[in-house]
């Protein structure tokens, strides 16, 4: 299984943006895809998360009121929009699948596929 991240951009604060992520490959059945982020010197985050089959959605605190994700499971597809984009939010998007379960949905290491990532950057 392959991920490919779309939609970074550079975007003003106060802006919008969507990114998607598209899987491809013969067999792709994760438990759960995520949204991570990586700032400059920082370590990667979680952002956002979705249960596979069922849709449940699972969010960090910082962006839980801004961010939704979504997914399209015929077109093997997830999305991250992005409102009320803030300078803080400047950091890579990597896009995220595994099998894992729901105690560790926010833990990159339940995740065994990654994008290359895609740059957002918010000017103030």
């Amino acid at each position: 299984v392959r991920l490919e991240e779309f939609g970074g951009a550079l975007v003003q604060a106060g802006g919008s943006l969507r990114l998607s992520c598209a899987a491809s490959g013969d067999t792709f059945s994760p438990t759960y895809m995520a949204w991570f982020r990586q700032a400059p010197g920082k370590e990667r985050e979680f952002v956002a998360g979705i249960r596979w089959s069922g849709g449940h959605t699972y969010y960090a605190d910082s962006v839980k009121d801004r961010f939704r994700i979504s997914r399209d499971k015929a077109e093997r597809m997830q999305y991250l929009q992005m409102n009320v984009l803030e300078p803080d939010d400047t950091a890579i998007y990597y896009c995220a699948a595994g099998r894992g379960i729901l105690s560790t949905v926010r833990q990159a290491t339940a995740y065994t596929t990654w994008g290359q990532g895609t740059q957002v950057t918010v000017s103030s």
